[in-house]
């Protein structure tokens, strides 16, 4: 018996078992189950938002170890600004590179949601959850680690309208605009990771670079479609980390 969908959990934190219990605009992406977790028949938890916003875990994998090749050894933590029901959190727990995973959410269901899907994969020991906004977790509660560590951030999009765009304007996105990230981010952090539209304007990315290493955007892709684009600043590229 699946003792991990026995546990009673809140309205909001869900596990569908079959198609008939699953809301009729999130019967899509249900079909997805296995890509977005592979262990979903587990008892995986879900808030609704999640279907529309968790990254796939091939996707999450590949950028979890992308972030690891790229990121000097110094840096040892790293901090997932909007971290969910877990999906990019726990590929980054499970990549192994990582002394400490901290992962910042305000919806409390999906804290909820993510501290139990991680004890899933068997990484929850790795994970430091706070529930709350990132800007105030990281000023407040981990300033002194911040220069220290990686921020990665999947921010919300504004709805599925990106994807009917050719080039995805950041100056629009919400409720945080490109600029907004970075001016927060880069106040305590060199190392920040964003993943945005795969539509989303190069010319605003490079532009907005503070750093002297230059931008690297990676689109990740699966079944031969991007899934979106992971924008690293003030990170080696590739081909530099892969000579350190």
């Amino acid at each position: 018996m699946n003792t991990a969908i026995e546990v009673c959990f809140p309205d909001g934190c869900k596990h569908y078992g079959n198609l008939r219990e699953v809301p009729w605009d999130i019967k899509k992406y249900y079909h997805q189950k296995y890509s977005l977790f592979s262990r979903y028949d587990e008892g995986i938890l879900m808030t609704e938002a999640a279907w529309f916003g968790v990254t796939p875990e091939p996707v999450a994998t590949k950028v979890a170890q992308h972030l690891a090749d790229v990121t000097p050894a110094k840096k040892a933590t790293i901090i997932d600004c909007f971290a969910g029901v877990g999906g990019n959190t726990i590929a980054f727990a499970c990549s192994g590179r990582w002394k400490r995973v901290y992962a910042i959410e305000k919806d409390e269901h999906a804290v909820i949601c993510g501290k139990h899907n991680a004890r899933i994969y068997g990484v929850d020991h790795l994970i430091s959850w706070f529930h709350g906004d990132c800007f105030e977790v990281i000023k407040d509660e981990l300033a002194p680690l911040a220069p220290h560590s990686v921020v990665f951030a999947s921010p919300p999009w504004g709805g599925p309208g990106y994807s009917t765009l050719s080039v995805f304007d950041l100056t629009t996105m919400q409720p945080y605009s490109l600029h907004q990230l970075l001016n927060a981010f880069q106040e305590s952090c060199t190392g920040i990771a964003l993943f945005l539209p795969r539509t989303s304007d190069l010319q605003q990315l490079a532009t907005a670079n503070r750093s002297s290493n230059k931008v690297e955007a990676v689109h990740y892709c699966m079944e031969g479609a991007s899934k979106g684009m992971c924008v690293y600043f003030g990170l080696p590229t590739s081909s530099k980390a892969a000579a350190q």
